[in-house]
């Protein structure tokens, strides 16, 4: 039994609980996906390794949850890239469909004089390590004098 068929048979404040969404809205999120699907494969083409209910389900819970996507390779059964595009493919289909895309910046601002914007700086950096095989005697640190 895949992942769809068992969440549809919870009731429905669980599936929204565990989901994220409602049935219904599942289910319009369903019809817009094979739409697209259909479209995108009306003349041929691979078919998709999981179905459109488990590629929603599949975003959803990557959404909802923020597993990694080896975690969801492995409990979907496919490669890891199937899940990168199986969960950009959905996303974008979604936010193009225009009935689930979310208010901009300027909305959500224009509404709300009481929230404040904060920006956080979180770029990686490297971090400078000693290459394997150096020489004891090496401290690592730069001399300025050559």
């Amino acid at each position: 039994m895949n992942h769809y068929e068992k969440s549809m048979k919870l009731e429905e404040a669980e599936f929204k609980q565990i989901i994220g969404v409602e049935k219904a809205t599942f289910e319009e999120m369903c019809k817009i996906l094979q739409e697209a699907y259909d479209y995108k494969h009306r003349k041929g083409g691979r078919p998709a390794k999981l179905p459109i209910e488990e590629q929603l389900f599949l975003t959803l819970k990557y959404a909802r949850q923020y597993v990694t996507q080896k975690e969801l390779s492995f409990e979907f059964e496919v490669g890891e890239a199937t899940v990168h595009d199986t969960i950009e493919w959905v996303e974008n289909t979604l936010i193009g469909s225009r009935k689930f895309s979310l208010p901009g910046k300027k909305a959500l601002i224009e509404n709300d004089e009481n929230i404040e914007i904060t920006a956080v700086d979180v770029t990686e950096s490297p971090i400078e390590r000693p290459k394997k095989g150096q020489k004891e005697w090496y401290s690592g640190k730069k001399n300025a004098t050559r």
